[in-house]
């Protein structure tokens, strides 16, 4: 027996580092691998097939697409004077409407009154209104919407801004 003042030392057994440090070599191995084979292309991205462009045959449509003639009628350019005092400028706008073929007689027989419509809401817009960066945005989807009320619903398809000139 030990004396009273002895300690017994027993040696505790530590867990080897050997798997730790196999493992991770193995991981970067393999990650090193993986990345190699993506960037070398020796796996293609996309499940392994190559995207096939496929030239559009003449005459042929789209079955899924409902086949609509489009026609573009103009809007006569409208020149309005915009602020007030010494910051008094000049707006210059062209557009054109998006109708469907068989409307485009029944649009271009409402002409003033969307030329109207037009003339009426930029006279109302403001300096500042304009020099915003969402303004055009806006802008366009107002005017949308009231000539689509002048004109008749599903006859206007969209409006598409030629000319916005502030000067």
């Amino acid at each position: 027996m030990p004396e009273t003042g002895e300690l017994e030392t027993t040696a505790v057994a530590r867990p080897s580092k050997k798997p730790l440090m196999i493992g991770l070599v193995l991981s970067l191995l393999g990650a090193t691998a993986g990345f190699y084979t993506m960037w070398s292309g020796l796996i293609p991205l996309g499940g392994g097939h190559e995207p096939v462009a496929e030239a559009p045959v003449e005459g042929a449509t789209d079955p899924g697409l409902p086949t609509v003639e489009l026609v573009f009628v103009p809007v006569v350019p409208v020149v309005v004077s915009v602020g007030q005092g010494a910051a008094r400028s000049h707006l210059r706008f062209a557009a054109e409407l998006e109708v469907k073929a068989a409307h485009k007689s029944h649009v271009e027989k409402l002409m003033p009154r969307i030329v109207d419509v037009t003339n009426t809401y930029l006279r109302a817009l403001k300096l500042a209104d304009l020099e915003d960066a969402q303004a055009l945005i806006r802008l366009r989807a107002q005017l949308l919407r009231r000539m689509q009320v002048v004109t008749g619903a599903g006859r206007i398809n969209d409006l598409l801004i030629m000319e916005f000139v502030l000067n």
